[in-house]
């Protein structure tokens, strides 16, 4: 690895804050060097400068960075409208990408983008799916690829906020907001892709509690493999208790845990049980927590690690000219399947009433 790779990132709101934190620490530890920090508000990126000791030079443009010759590797964590114009400007710059998900925030747009992306520069964009890189997530998927549970029937997997989307946020639903992650965590986990999808979506409470317009504060998507693997997601801005991230595996001999709700969680646990009756379980791992403390985003303690892991692979394949592990292909799959789920959608309109039963 190049271990002074000038890196640039773009964006230095909540979650580029996070991006840039690691960024900034993988800096210190000679990884990579921190190129320029830009955002159109300049005074948070100074911000952020200082706090950190960061002595990356200031700019308040992507268009000022694609022409400053800084960099030929650039993290993304714009608004999702801005997606695709920013990492569009930053490739035919001849830059590499990290770009927070989702591609542009609409179907469209995304086989609009994967088109020109395949056919120009088909190697440009990582993509942030951050449970590829998280590491109770890849021991579970190891214990799924030994056979520990036998056939794998049913995967799980929960992605719950305890409050709404912040106000003035852009949600293009919550489903393709929120879900993208888990339904690339399932196709990841199975290696397939599946052939129908349902969803089911409830406005309940947090809606009323945010200028965010969004569809739903509450979401589940069905997806059917064929007739022997169910994949279940349940998104919600609802679990006021705090953040909640839980997968399960459903085996033929056992299931595997991943996750369990804290409310001040330290330690992520791995566990595979078998078949009722069994004493022990069939394997036990506990992973650290991200420890964001109180003034970080509730979801740096579940995926802190992750998020840092992810960044070194990034910075890792841009210094050796190598193919990145996720990129916009693993985007638009888990949108097309997500926008089959709304296409099929059911409300409380569609509920049956078991008055007319």
């Amino acid at each position: 690895m190049n271990e002074q790779l000038p890196v640039a990132i773009v964006g230095l709101g909540r979650m580029g804050w996070v991006h840039a934190t690691h960024l900034r620490r993988l800096e210190q530890a000679g990884v990579c060097r921190v190129a320029a920090l830009v955002d159109i508000d300049v005074e948070k990126a100074r911000r952020f400068a200082t706090r950190s000791g960061c002595e990356a030079p200031v700019m308040g443009s992507v268009e000022e960075l694609a022409s400053s010759g800084v960099c030929a590797a650039t993290m993304i964590v714009t608004p999702t409208e801005k997606h695709r114009e920013h990492a569009a400007l930053l490739v035919k710059a001849g830059h590499r990408v990290l770009l927070e998900k989702p591609l542009t925030g609409s179907l469209a747009g995304d086989r609009e983008f994967c088109e020109e992306l395949d056919r120009d520069y088909p190697t440009a964009v990582m993509l942030a799916f951050q449970r590829r890189f998280d590491g109770a997530l890849a021991f579970a998927k190891e214990l799924m690829d030994a056979g520990t549970v036998g056939k794998v029937f049913k995967i799980y997997s929960a992605l719950e906020d305890s409050g709404p989307a912040p106000n003035g946020y852009q949600s293009d639903g919550i489903l393709p907001d929120m879900s993208v992650h888990n339904v690339d965590e399932i196709l990841w986990l199975t290696g397939r892709l599946p052939d129908r999808a349902l969803a089911v979506g409830s406005r309940i409470y947090s809606h009323a509690l945010t200028t965010c317009q969004e569809d739903f504060d509450d979401a589940m998507l069905y997806m059917w493999f064929g007739d022997d693997l169910l994949g279940q997601v349940q998104v919600t801005r609802n679990h006021v208790s705090g953040y909640r991230v839980e997968s399960v595996i459903y085996g033929d001999q056992g299931q595997i845990q991943i996750g369990r709700f804290e409310q001040r969680p330290d330690a992520i646990v791995v566990e595979a049980f078998g078949k009722r009756g069994a004493a022990d379980p069939l394997a036990r791992k506990i992973f650290p927590g991200g420890k964001g403390g109180n003034a970080a985003p509730e979801f740096v303690d579940r995926f802190g690690p992750a998020y840092k892991r992810e960044l070194e692979v990034f910075i890792d394949c841009c210094s050796r000219g190598a193919a990145f592990p996720t990129c916009h292909t693993d985007g638009l799959r888990a949108q097309t399947i997500i926008s089959a789920g709304m296409r099929g959608l059911k409300t409380v309109a569609d509920g049956v009433r078991l008055a007319d039963v």
